[in-house]
């Protein structure tokens, strides 16, 4: 199961999975016209898996948010994830 932590002005979502077996969560999809792009960032570790359709710009960019809100995204995540109304 995936929980969206934030959306930004062109629709890219941050989201993140329950903890993994291995105490990982998986935190990034954009929509566009055809499918996705996608970035892929396991916590607490901040390794990339998969960039795929975001400039060099923009994964920097996603990579600070990332870091900048890990601590909060992996205790949203061992909560059990936020749902809001």
């Amino acid at each position: 199961m995936m929980w969206e932590y934030a959306r930004f002005e062109d629709d890219t979502r941050v989201s993140y999975s329950e903890v993994r077996d291995d105490n990982t969560v998986l935190v990034v999809e954009r929509p566009r016209d055809w499918g996705f792009d996608t970035a892929e960032c396991l916590l607490p570790a901040y390794n990339w898996l998969r960039l795929d359709g975001f400039s060099e710009r923009e994964a920097a960019d996603l990579d600070a948010f990332v870091r900048n809100n890990s601590s909060l995204i992996m205790r949203f995540a061992y909560e059990g994830g936020r749902v809001y109304a």
